[in-house]
C-alpha cells in the first residue's frame, strides 16, 4: 500500500476517516451516519480523484453461515461460490466466502466455506457510490472480524481455538478463531462503562459466547481451555486482570491498546482512539485477501495495480538494461586499457629494437638476412654437442688419480680426422668407422704431467699414464690417441741419458678420448 491510504471506519453511530502512513494513523474527518454525512463525504472527495480508500465496517448486523461445496478449482469453483452466495443473500454486492479447509465426504472431498455479509447493505452503498463518483480507488471493504485473525497472530495466538475481544468505539467486539480462521463474531454495545464495569461485562459476555458456540457444536464442551486475548483500554490492564479470572474453560490474557499497537507496527496511534485503530491500520497496511467489495467497485483499483505492475516491470527492465550496459561499458573500458597498454609495450619494443639495430656494424646484407642468419645459428647451437658430460667424466677420473696434474683440456665436436697419433688397439678402427659412417664425435684432449713419482722411473710413469688413459676410455668414451712421456714404440730411439740429470720438470703426457654423439 501507499502512504496516502485512507480508511473510512464505518459504525452505526458515526464514521471516522483515517489517513495511514508507514507507522502512524491520524484522524482526518468525521462524518455523521446519515444523508448529511454522505454529502459532507462527497464534498471532501472533491479533488481526491485517484486517491486510495478502504472501508472498514464495525457493525452489529453481520451474518455468518457455514456451507460446503465440492472440491473444485479455478473458474468452476468461482461459479459455485457465487451461486451459493446468491442463494444466501439477496444483495451480493457486499458478500464474501472464506475457505475453512477441506473435509472428506465419503469417497469425495468437500471444501468448507464461511459465507459472510451484512444484514443491511443499504447503509454502506451510498458511501461506495460517493467513492465511485469521485473517481477514487477502492482497495476493498473489510470488517473488523475479517481482520481479527491477523491481529490475533501478531498478539501471539498460535493455532487452536481462541477468542479475540476488543473494546472498540462501536462497542465490545468478540471474534472466535479456529486455527487462524474466522468462525464467528458478534458486537455488543457498551455505552459509557467504566473500566471495572467493562471488565465484568467482558467476562460475562465471553461466557455467554462460549455457551452459545457449544450449543451450536462449534465449540466442544470438553477439551482444552479456550485462549481469550482481551485488548483493554489504555490504563485498564490491572482492573481487567482482576476481573478476568481464568478457569478450566477460559484462559484470559490481557493486553493494553498501546502494547497491541506496537505489536502490529503502529507506533503513532491516533489520540483517544480505542482498539479500532489496530484494525484500521491493518486494513490500510496489511489487508487480508478476503473482503466484501465486488469487482465492479474495485475496477479502478485493479487498473491502478496493473499500471503499477507495468511501471515496475519497466523499471526492472530498465535497471536490468542499465546493469548489462554498465557491465559492457566496464568490459569495453578494460579492453581499451589493455589495448593502450599493449600499444605502449609495442612502441617501447620497437624503440628498443631500433636502438639495438642502430648499434649493429655496417654490413653488406639486409636485416632480413641477418634475422635468418641468427635463427639458423640458434638452430645449429641447439643441435650442437656440449662438453658438460665429457668434462664431468674427466673430473671424476682425475679424482682417482691425484698424481696427475692437468695442464690443458681441449674439446671438439664433429667428424673425426682419419689420422691419429699412436692410437691404442681399436682407436684407429673407431676413428675410421666414424669417418666412414659420417657420425659426429665428441673429442676431448687432456694434457698434463705426472707428479709424486721419481723422474727416472720411466716404467712406473708409463704405467700410470696408461692406467689413467684406460680410466678415461670408459663410460662410453674410447681412447683415440695417447702421447706418453717416453717413446716406447719400436720405431722410437732409446738414448742413454734416461734417468740421467734431473731437469726439474715432471714427465708430460697427452690423452685424447672420443664419444659418439649418435
Amino acid at each position: 500500500m501507499l502512504d496516502d491510504t485512507h480508511v473510512l471506519y464505518f459504525t452505526a453511530g458515526g464514521h471516522t476517516l483515517y489517513r495511514a502512513s508507514r507507522s502512524g494513523l491520524e484522524v482526518e474527518e468525521r462524518f455523521a451516519p446519515d444523508e448529511a454525512g454522505v454529502e459532507a463525504f462527497r464534498a471532501y472527495l472533491r479533488g481526491q480523484r485517484g486517491a486510495l480508500f478502504s472501508l472498514l465496517a464495525d457493525l452489529a448486523g453481520e451474518d455468518f453461515h457455514e456451507d460446503q461445496i465440492p472440491f473444485l478449482r479455478g473458474g468452476d469453483r468461482d461459479a459455485v461460490v457465487q451461486r451459493r452466495v446468491a442463494q444466501r443473500y439477496r444483495d451480493t454486492r457486499l458478500a464474501a466466502a472464506l475457505s475453512l479447509g477441506y473435509v472428506a465426504a465419503g469417497e469425495r472431498k468437500n471444501e468448507r466455506l464461511l459465507l459472510a455479509s451484512f444484514t443491511n447493505t443499504q447503509q454502506i452503498t451510498p458511501w461506495l457510490d460517493a467513492l465511485d463518483d469521485a473517481g477514487a480507488r477502492l482497495a476493498g471493504v473489510y470488517s473488523v472480524p475479517l481482520l481479527a485473525p491477523a491481529v490475533a497472530a501478531r498478539l501471539g495466538v498460535k493455532g487452536g481455538r481462541a477468542f479475540v475481544i476488543s473494546a472498540n468505539r462501536a462497542g465490545l467486539r468478540q471474534c472466535f478463531i479456529d486455527d487462524g480462521r474466522l468462525r464467528f463474531a458478534r458486537l455488543e454495545r457498551t455505552a459509557d462503562m467504566d473500566a471495572q464495569a467493562l471488565g465484568t461485562f467482558v467476562r460475562s459476555e465471553t461466557q455467554r459466547l462460549a455457551q452459545y458456540l457449544s450449543t451450536l457444536r462449534v465449540l466442544p464442551r470438553e477439551g482444552e481451555p479456550v485462549q481469550v486475548t482481551v485488548i483493554a483500554p489504555q490504563g485498564a490492564r490491572t482492573i481487567f486482570e482482576r476481573e478476568l479470572v481464568s478457569d478450566a474453560r477460559l484462559v484470559f490474557h490481557t493486553v493494553e491498546a498501546a502494547e497491541a499497537a506496537r505489536s502490529i507496527g503502529l507506533s503513532r496511534p491516533p489520540e483517544g482512539a480505542l482498539a479500532e485503530a489496530l484494525y484500521a491500520y491493518l486494513a490500510a497496511r496489511k489487508p487480508p485477501r478476503e473482503q466484501f467489495a465486488s469487482r465492479a467497485d474495485r475496477r479502478r483499483y485493479f487498473i491502478w495495480q496493473l499500471q503499477r505492475g507495468v511501471v515496475a516491470a519497466g523499471a526492472l527492465g530498465f535497471v536490468a538494461c542499465a546493469l548489462v550496459g554498465g557491465n559492457a561499458w566496464l568490459e569495453a573500458r578494460g579492453l581499451r586499457e589493455r589495448a593502450a597498454l599493449q600499444g605502449n609495450q609495442a612502441r617501447s619494443a620497437a624503440e628498443q629494437y631500433r636502438r639495438i639495430t642502430a648499434a649493429f656494424p655496417v654490413t653488406q646484407t639486409s636485416t632480413d638476412n641477418l634475422k635468418i642468419a641468427v635463427v639458423e645459428f640458434q638452430r645449429i647451437a641447439q643441435r650442437s654437442a656440449l662438453p658438460e658430460q665429457g668434462l664431468v667424466h674427466v673430473s671424476r677420473v682425475l679424482e682417482d688419480f691425484p698424481q696427475m696434474e692437468l695442464d690443458a683440456l681441449a674439446w671438439s665436436a664433429g667428424n673425426p680426422a682419419t689420422g691419429a697419433r699412436t692410437p691404442p688397439a681399436g682407436g684407429a678402427a673407431q676413428a675410421a668407422k666414424s669417418t666412414a659412417t659420417g657420425t659426429d664425435d665428441l673429442r676431448i684432449e687432456v694434457s698434463g704431467r705426472v707428479n709424486a713419482t721419481q723422474r727416472d722411473d720411466y716404467r712406473g710413469i708409463t704405467a700410470q699414464v696408461q692406467r689413467f688413459a684406460q680410466a678415461l676410455g670408459s663410460s662410453g668414451f674410447e681412447v683415440v690417441a695417447t702421447k706418453l712421456p717416453f717413446d716406447i714404440t719400436p720405431e722410437g730411439t732409446l738414448t742413454g741419458d734416461i734417468g740421467g740429470a734431473d731437469t726439474g720438470e715432471a714427465p708430460r703426457f697427452t690423452v685424447t678420448v672420443a664419444r659418439s654423439l649418435k
